[in-house]
């Protein structure tokens, strides 16, 4: 479970990977999950979102979320954490950040059960400087991670995000398809357009503008079972 805001409990990795389990799911059963990007999906966009007190939860994703519990549905967060990297912000402010948000989600009745964060950066500082890092999206190491540790079924599962790379990430992984969500990052309109490009005969992309219909906009994979 995630430590308190007091004391906030690291998950990062001798790669330096955050990869944290907070509730597992029911048995050994493989089942198609739901991945989310944070920033402007989760929570609403802020620049390098580290403050407890910047950060405003996203309705719609929360419903989304809770339907995803009800379902027995994995809910996995897999979020580029670049400004570790280019050290605007620490481990344990993003710990801090993280445990905030678990008990949000708590006090709807909700709940994730894994978050991977990566936080390498072309222009990182020391080793966090890595041009190309496999886990920093559009590349997909971090579904990847998440598919060896959860019971997950890759061809099943579905992406949240807001940015192309989010979409170029889930493709990459195998993932059924990615729903690109509307969010108040600068470059939307230009992401949206190359993320609804990277749709094909085995990967779809659909578009949700309005958080509140994020449930409904995922379709099958939330549909009662």
């Amino acid at each position: 479970m995630p430590a308190s805001a007091d004391a906030p409990q690291l998950f990062a990795g001798d790669d330096d990977v955050w990869c944290q389990v907070i509730n597992r799911t029911p048995g050994p059963v493989r089942r198609g999950a739901l991945f989310l990007d944070r920033d402007g999906v989760m929570v609403e966009e802020v620049p390098y979102l580290h403050r407890i007190e910047e950060a405003r939860l996203i309705p719609g994703t929360l419903a989304a979320i809770r339907a995803a519990n009800a379902r027995a549905v994995p809910v996995v967060v897999v979020t580029n954490q670049g400004g570790i990297g280019l050290g605007k912000y620490d481990w344990a402010d993003f710990a801090r950040l993280q445990d905030w948000m678990w008990a949000q989600l708590a006090e709807a009745d909700a709940f994730v059960n894994a978050i991977l964060a990566c936080p390498h950066h072309p222009e990182g500082r020391g080793l966090l400087r890595v041009s190309n890092h496999p886990d920093r999206k559009p590349n997909p190491g971090m579904i990847t991670r998440a598919l060896e540790i959860l019971p997950i079924d890759g061809a099943a599962s579905w992406i949240v995000g807001d940015r192309e790379v989010d979409v170029q990430a889930a493709k990459a992984a195998g993932l059924a398809g990615a729903v690109h969500m509307r969010s108040a990052h600068k470059d939307f309109e230009a992401a949206r357009r190359k993320a609804a490009a990277l749709a094909d005969s085995t990967f779809r992309v659909r578009a949700c503008d309005d958080a509140d219909k994020l449930t409904e906009v995922l379709g099958p994979l939330l549909a009662p079972g």
